[in-house]
């Protein structure tokens, strides 16, 4: 970890569980004045340590409660090809993470629909905007773990 001290740690994992949090309760988690916590995160959020702070909805709240795992294979891998491919993942609204994989998949695709209905619809996006070799879904039965946090 490059620049982070133990205090940054804590408040970064602080931040983490409840980055709602005042900046008073931060400083007696972390044992700092709210006026040097707000230093360190101004530092941190300078220097990217921290990109952005969000709050995390409930998928089934908003009724997204199906999470569908896509792999992805190319026929192509050439430069216009993967920057139609990122242009398109980008747009589409449903998909929440794409990685470039090594191995037999090129692609994994994660994403978050209301049902097989809509992910029908985000298949058909996809497809429409770029031309793939092979997509296979995997469809999330129960969700043992699911978390945004690092372990700093």
């Amino acid at each position: 970890m490059e620049n982070i001290d133990h205090i940054d740690a804590r408040i970064l994992s602080a931040l983490q569980r409840d980055a709602g949090q005042s900046l008073d309760t931060l400083g007696d988690t972390v044992g700092l004045s709210r006026n040097a916590c707000w230093r360190r995160i101004k530092s941190l959020e300078d220097r990217g340590v921290i990109r952005g702070r969000v709050a995390i909805v409930d998928p089934g709240a908003v009724g997204l409660g199906l999470m569908v795992f896509m792999q992805i294979r190319t026929q192509s891998h050439d430069p216009d090809w993967q920057a139609l491919f990122n242009a398109a993942t980008r747009k589409i609204p449903g998909i929440l993470s794409v990685y470039r994989m090594t191995g037999d998949l090129d692609y994994l695709i994660r994403a978050r629909v209301r049902d097989m209905a809509g992910y029908d619809a985000l298949y058909q996006q996809l497809i429409h905007l770029v031309p793939v070799a092979d997509v296979a879904a995997s469809f999330v039965m129960e969700e043992i773990k699911d978390s945004t946090a690092l372990p700093v």
